[in-house]
């Protein structure tokens, strides 16, 4: 009689458990802006590049989401992260091997700004401070022909770039 007992009460747990966890995975949902790294070799250096990938979602992004002529954290939640372990150059400029925080500068014409600030720990633009700037390029950008609905960073064999909505902004790395 106590074993049918023990084998109801162990049973009944089981089957509680069993229902917790999978509302729990039900609840479960995808982030918003899922965190993302890409990593890769240009000019001999490793480059790491940390963001979080918002979705354009049916959103008019430039100009209105991400307003022109105002720091943009380049990605979603905390500031992207550009990471080299080499000296390398954009733009003729020196970028010291180290890990930075990677900003743009949408502008309304075919030039955008590129900022690589000495402060890789931040959240978004908020705290941003131009006085720790390591290096700001101008940067031609290029239209895409189809929507890039995620943020996307590549590395490519001359830099990396960053394509979002329909807009790629190529960072030359030397």
């Amino acid at each position: 009689m106590n074993l049918l007992k023990n084998s109801i009460k162990t049973l009944a747990f089981t089957g509680t458990m069993l229902v917790s966890v999978l509302s729990y995975a039900q609840d479960a949902k995808p982030k918003a802006s899922p965190a993302e790294t890409v990593t890769g070799k240009v000019k001999g250096a490793n480059i790491t590049i940390s963001y979080s990938s918002p979705a354009v979602k049916g959103r008019e992004i430039w100009g209105a989401l991400e307003k022109y002529d105002a720091v943009w954290r380049a990605g979603a939640n905390e500031a992207t992260t550009v990471e080299t372990d080499k000296d390398l150059t954009v733009s003729g400029k020196a970028l010291p091997a180290g890990k930075y925080s990677f900003f743009v500068i949408p502008k309304q014409g075919s030039t955008w700004t590129v900022i690589f600030n000495k402060e890789p720990k931040q959240w978004g633009a908020y705290k941003y401070e131009a006085g720790k700037d390591q290096l700001r390029a101008d940067v031609k950008i290029q239209k895409l022909s189809a929507v890039q609905e995620r943020l996307k960073y590549e590395i490519t064999k001359t830099g990396f770039v960053l394509k979002w909505e329909k807009v790629a902004v190529p960072v030359t790395l030397k």
